[in-house]
């Protein structure tokens, strides 16, 4: 699964100036902190929503964190997980949920 933020959360943030990115190969557990995004606002922990293994990280971040901001969905992905279960997935939030969430 390709781990990022939302639009939300990017705007909410404010410009992303660095990315604390995780380790390649990292085993990580849902809802372990696996990296850092530092905004000229805050700093704010990056989640694993599933646990798993990192493997892949968006180095392009290094130079450039602002792709968080300039597009969330696409170049500002942060890392690569490979669940470690078929049914990881099944507790996450849809997009329409999500919606709901940020809405409400």
């Amino acid at each position: 699964m390709r781990l990022g933020i939302t639009d939300f959360a990017q705007d909410a943030l404010g410009d992303i100036v660095f990315v604390q990115l995780p380790e390649h190969g990292a085993q990580v557990e849902a809802g372990q902190a696996i990296g850092e995004l530092e905004s000229t606002k805050s700093v704010s922990d990056v989640y694993a929503p599933v646990s798993g293994t990192v493997v892949e990280v968006n180095s392009d971040l290094t130079d450039a964190p602002q792709k968080v901001n300039e597009d969330p969905y696409g170049e500002g992905w942060i890392c690569l997980i490979e669940p470690g279960s078929p049914d990881a997935l099944a507790g996450l939030l849809g997009p329409a949920e999500y919606r709901g969430l940020i809405e409400a």
